[in-house]
């Protein structure tokens, strides 16, 4: 479902996503962790089109993004760390603007799909109110119904705990795994190691630009040639990796 294929982004020289080769298969909750200037954030943007790579190709669902930009966006619902909303108007009048902005059609069948999101997500009961009266908690939560309202193949989320009360974030973890138990892909980034050893059925670790692990939870262990809590395993993974990448740079 997503190919990234020596996936590069420069700034100014600066490598920030170094050469990425990474596969995910239909229906995966996968995880992409790494510690704060990693390339994280970087390598999502590209995935959604909002920024361009410097090299390398982004397949989603066997479209080019760069070569098909907008058949690409509709198969992709983006969930962005700092999301931007419409404050002056109502929950429901941002999601009809999103369907708009998708070419929805405004039908019955569209205000009950509308509907079902805002029950899914416990927003139903806000749905008249202006979004300037919503908490963080209920922003995210209605941006993730926006993101899911086209019904994409393919949900890319970037944060998607931050500010979440501890029922919102069991509620938004139940909904992602259902949803790749129906066929959706979710491509999550998290610094939250227990959502990610929770949810992701495969993990990915970027430090400096480039995977340095990948797999379960006990594949990761292995490749770090430790047992213990996925922190553990983290911080020994991404230190091995700045290691490997300063002895690099010092050879070159």
């Amino acid at each position: 479902m997503i190919d990234l294929i020596n996936l590069t982004k420069l700034y100014k020289g600066l490598r920030a996503v170094d050469g990425l080769n990474l596969r995910v298969d239909k229906g995966t909750v996968f995880g992409f962790l790494g510690p704060n200037g990693a390339g994280k954030t970087t390598t999502i943007k590209m995935m959604a089109g909002i920024l361009r790579p410097t090299e390398g190709r982004i397949i989603i669902n066997g479209i080019d993004v760069r070569k098909e930009p907008f058949k690409a966006k509709r198969c992709i619902g983006f969930i962005p760390d700092q999301p931007f909303l419409y404050e002056k108007l109502t929950a429901m009048e941002f999601l009809r603007f999103i369907a708009g902005i998708y070419n929805l059609n405004h039908s019955q069948s569209l205000n009950s799909h509308v509907t079902e999101l805002l029950n899914l997500f416990e927003l139903s009961h806000w749905s008249g109110e202006l979004i300037e009266s919503f908490s963080h908690g209920m922003k995210q939560r209605l941006i993730m119904c926006a993101a899911l309202l086209h019904d994409p193949d393919v949900l890319i989320v970037d944060e998607p705990m931050v500010g979440l009360d501890p029922k919102a974030a069991k509620l938004v973890k139940t909904i992602f795994r259902e949803q790749a138990a129906k066929g959706r892909t979710i491509f999550m980034s998290t610094h939250s190691l227990e959502v990610a050893q929770e949810v992701c059925g495969e993990i990915a670790i970027i430090q400096a630009g480039k995977i340095v692990a990948r797999g379960t939870a006990e594949d990761l262990e292995r490749q770090a040639g430790m047992k213990g809590s996925l922190e553990n395993v983290f911080l020994k993974l991404t230190e091995d990796g700045k290691v490997a990448h300063e002895q690099s740079l010092s050879s070159s």
